[in-house]
């Protein structure tokens, strides 16, 4: 039988950001700079062209960006982390509809880890309706993606950036 020890691991943690207004982004980032800390990497607005599933909630011309946080975060507040945006979220909706989507993660030497309100036969529960995906696997000197990595994840454009953020975590 194995020992339980203690196991306090910090991870680099991650957001990524779908919006279409500039302005609800960087609202929403500085709010979570003052909560979370000093920002460490921005990846600049990228495509997302390629993913309908936001338009009819936020409507098109849709930009995906991620940010990380130089100061790492406990592995188990992740599902505190989800529930945080999701408030801010709300917060910044209007009539129910978001203008800016928050998908916290994080990044530790062998994994991306992302949160989600969405359960699947590869999602494990968190807690307080919180689920966490290990969305990519660092493996031979990269990430890789898993069979149910996200298309959009699975492409190199992703995968650079989060070796990056890998790479900074190291330091």
């Amino acid at each position: 039988m194995g020992k339980v020890r203690k196991y306090n691991l910090r991870v680099r943690l991650i957001t990524g950001f779908i919006y279409k207004d500039e302005a609800f982004f960087i609202k929403s980032r500085d709010v979570l700079n003052r909560r979370f800390g000093r920002i460490d990497f921005d990846s600049g607005p990228l495509n997302l062209n390629h993913i309908p599933y936001y338009e009819k909630e936020m409507g098109t011309g849709l930009v995906k960006r991620f940010i990380s946080f130089s100061k790492p975060v406990p592995v188990e507040s992740l599902y505190r982390i989800k529930l945080y945006t999701n408030r801010l979220e709300a917060r910044l909706s209007d009539s129910g509809r978001r203008r800016v989507n928050i998908d916290p993660g994080y990044i530790d030497l062998a994994k991306l880890v992302l949160a989600s309100t969405k359960d699947y036969a590869h999602r494990l529960y968190l807690r307080k309706g919180i689920f966490a995906e290990i969305t990519l696997t660092y493996r031979d000197n990269s990430f890789t993606p898993n069979d149910w990595t996200y298309p959009d994840y699975r492409g190199q454009e992703y995968i650079d950036i989060f070796n990056k953020i890998r790479r900074i975590y190291i330091i």
